[in-house]
């Protein structure tokens, strides 16, 4: 197919690898140093606009950092919308906010472009091997236009409704998420504190009820003193945000969340939003003035 591709960044690079490797054609518009270097990396064809990439493709793959990211790209004077294309399919794996979403789509749809919403699950490792969790929301017979490109870049895919509602479930995975990796950080802070191994509590905590992903590979992480980004803090700071703002305009309680967001506060403050969530502990220590081997 002609694809389209806005959004090369670490992750977004593996994935347009992945389409690439299945035998797609890829077009890209890229604004970035970084992106324009992973472009010329994998030999794509540097369009001047994301209205010209929309021209040149069947479907177009976004995944950028921010709503306003978003409505740029799709809706901005020279956005995917002016390349008046009906029946173009723009697929947003970018994470944001539903209402941004919902939209997009509608404006998009003015147009004759259909849209899905498919954030995505599992970081920049997962990214690589192609075993992505994609979340979609959007129409049916959307979503099974798309499902095989889809499957070309995640292990497992799951179609949760109407449009926004990927978004929605990924900004739940991502409140459960941060309120298990605050919960590990501060079982091995208390771990070490009160005389125990960090690394043995940890395995030994893995087989029972207080196991979770989150204890599994950023406590090992933790554990290791290994703070480099495998999860960039910045994102699930600017998620977790997404997802306070959502509760507060519904009137939803989230003490959990909440709190967790003062940790993330604490920690893009001591100047850890380029390096892992992990770094939570590194914030807790800051907290206490002990800082760990």
């Amino acid at each position: 197919m002609r694809l389209g591709f806005i959004g090369l960044g670490n992750m977004g690079s593996e994935l347009a690898r992945h389409l690439l490797a299945a035998g797609h054609t890829l077009s890209t518009y890229a604004r970035g140093v970084r992106s324009r270097a992973h472009a010329k990396h994998l030999g794509l064809n540097l369009l001047p606009s994301p209205a010209e990439v929309a021209r040149a493709s069947e479907v177009v793959f976004t995944m950028v950092t921010a709503g306003s990211d978003v409505e740029s790209v799709a809706l901005g004077p020279e956005g995917i919308v002016q390349g008046d294309v009906p029946g173009l399919i723009h697929v947003d794996m970018s994470t944001i906010s539903p209402a941004i979403t919902r939209e997009v789509g509608r404006r998009l749809s003015e147009r004759g472009i259909a849209m899905l919403d498919a954030p995505v699950s599992g970081g920049a490792a997962a990214a690589k091997t192609a075993s992505l969790t994609f979340f979609v929301g959007g129409e049916k017979n959307v979503f099974e236009r798309v499902r095989p490109l889809l499957e070309t870049m995640g292990k497992t895919i799951f179609h949760m409704g109407p449009l926004g509602t990927g978004q929605v479930t990924k900004l739940a995975n991502q409140i459960a998420q941060l309120a298990c990796l605050q919960g590990a950080a501060e079982a091995l802070l208390f771990a070490r504190e009160q005389g125990a191994d960090p690394g043995k509590v940890r395995e030994a905590v893995l087989t029972g009820f207080g196991a979770s992903r989150m204890l599994d590979v950023l406590g090992k992480k933790m554990v290791e003193r290994d703070f480099a980004a495998g999860i960039i803090a910045a994102l699930h700071h600017k998620d977790i945000g997404v997802a306070l703002e959502l509760a507060h305009d519904a009137g939803l309680p989230l003490p959990v969340t909440a709190q967790v967001m003062q940790q993330l506060n604490a920690l893009m403050s001591s100047g850890y939003g380029e390096q892992d969530t992990s770094s939570l502990l590194l914030v807790l220590e800051q907290m206490t003035g002990r800082k760990g081997g």
